[in-house]
């Protein structure tokens, strides 16, 4: 068979859905519910972004920063539908590059995959990063010392030695991830609902200085503010696809997926938006542009109350809000690595499972890789190009619904995209767009990483990869 032919090969929809679950030694165990899926995602996409993205997107837009969150939300909506379609016509691990792999070929399925592991494993190390930041400031604020910058801080910062509270995130979240998959969404959804209601706390605090006049004008920048704005928080939404990561290890993936996908992306709108609009009703928007990132959620509590407990309560949500972030984003990366280790794209050992039905070794190494990345590695520009990877992945899913429409009307699907082509049509374009505004820094690191993944595919992935093995 001719290169170009393998390279373009496609799985069967049906081999895919039969494969889920099995790995060397082993099967997952299928104990997550529609309630811990749908928190798993809220976990994945409410992190940290809430808590520092306003005091930088209100100078753009003003109190209209309400519309661009909403704009954002539906921006990430169309993606999210078209992943909710595919994760319920083809409930496995792999998300987005199991779906490529069903509708574009194995090599658009090998750079999705590798786009997902900039989103997943750089991403969770950089949030790891924070981690210690936030536990310095919560730490000052309760008992009024801090952690030396030896340990907080990564080789080549000010002071900075080895950053072991970024490791010892990731090693809690490992551990919690080796106990089980149950036991993991147990943990997960308790940090979740804290979160939850930290910001909620936050809302309640700040609604009782709420001054109407703060919200006029209301569009001060104009439309190009707001969507200025909106590009800006569009990164907060990122996350959501991690419920489809759980394909194999959902009681009833078809039914679930897709509405733990949607739900989630209900959920995180809804408080992003009340959030902002607590936020901009107590503070004047030109009190954000004086005061810059400072203007954070903690600052604005302490200020509507007049005293520093309530921003402890916010920073203690900071907190909680990373250690979930890295818990859930931790477990999408295994659980696709686990997938491409089936077909043969990646080593077998990323799809051995332990006694506890979970890939151990695969999350041993993904954890030792992250918390090198997290304790050693200033993440720079690389970090910021985790969202151009998710970019892309997004507008790859929305071209697979088209493809799959095209070629197997006939499959089973447990949810289907509404205004049918539109929608995923316009998803991918607005991902295209969102991925064109991205500065030339983030390309060129972009650019280097596909490079570096076409490599590893050739002299690794295509010479093992079992379709090929098949046809000889």
């Amino acid at each position: 068979m001719p290169v170009a032919e393998r390279l373009l090969r496609t799985k069967p929809t049906e081999r895919i859905v039969a494969e889920g679950g099995h790995g060397e030694g082993g099967e997952l165990r299928r104990t997550m519910s529609l309630w811990q899926l749908t928190l798993f995602s809220v976990g994945a996409t409410l992190g940290t972004g809430i808590f520092v993205i306003l005091g930088q997107a209100v100078p753009k837009a003003g109190p209209a920063v309400v519309l661009s969150f909403t704009l954002a939300a539906v921006t990430a909506l169309l993606s999210a539908l078209s992943y909710a379609e595919l994760a319920g016509t083809i409930p496995v691990s792999g998300s987005s590059y199991s779906y490529a792999y069903a509708t574009l070929g194995e090599l658009v399925a090998w750079v999705c995959g590798w786009c997902l592991m900039l989103e997943y494993a750089v991403s969770v190390a950089a949030v790891a990063v924070g981690w210690g930041e936030y536990l310095n400031a919560f730490l000052h604020s309760l008992f009024g010392v801090a952690l030396p910058d030896a340990v907080t801080r990564s080789p080549g910062q000010d002071g900075g030695v080895v950053n072991v509270t970024a490791i010892a995130i990731v090693v809690l979240a490992t551990w919690l991830l080796l106990r089980g998959t149950s036991e993991s969404a147990t943990a997960n959804a308790v940090l979740v609902l804290v979160k939850i209601a930290v910001l909620l706390f936050f809302c309640a605090v700040a609604f009782t200085a709420f001054d109407a006049g703060n919200l006029d004008p209301f569009v001060p920048m104009g439309v190009a503010g707001v969507t200025a704005a909106a590009s800006q928080v569009f990164f907060s939404y990122i996350g959501f696809d991690a419920a489809s990561t759980a394909g194999e290890e959902a009681r009833n993936p078809r039914r679930d997926l897709p509405l733990a996908i949607v739900l989630s992306l209900a959920v995180v709108t809804a408080v992003y938006v009340l959030v902002a609009l607590a936020a901009v009703g107590a503070l004047p928007w030109t009190d954000f542009e004086e005061e810059g990132a400072e203007a954070s959620l903690s600052h604005i509590a302490d200020l509507a109350v007049g005293a520093t407990w309530p921003g402890l309560v916010v920073s203690f949500g900071a907190v909680v809000a990373i250690a979930s972030v890295v818990l859930t984003v931790l477990y999408g990366q295994t659980r696709i690595l686990f997938a491409m280790s089936r077909d043969g794209l990646v080593p077998r050992v990323f799809q051995r499972v332990g006694r506890r039905r979970v890939p151990v070794a695969n999350t041993v190494i993904v954890a030792a890789f992250v918390s090198v990345l997290a304790g050693l590695v200033p993440l720079g520009q690389l970090a910021e190009a985790t969202s151009i990877g998710t970019l892309f992945a997004f507008a790859i899913v929305n071209v697979g619904v088209l493809v799959l429409r095209h070629r197997r009307p006939d499959l089973p699907r447990g949810f289907r995209v509404p205004i049918f082509p539109a929608t995923p049509v316009l998803g991918a374009v607005m991902c295209l767009l969102l991925m064109a505004g991205l500065g030339g820094t983030t390309w060129l690191a972009f650019t280097l990483w596909m490079l570096v993944g076409l490599i590893c595919y050739f002299l690794y992935g295509y010479r093992h990869s079992r379709l090929n093995a098949e046809v000889g």
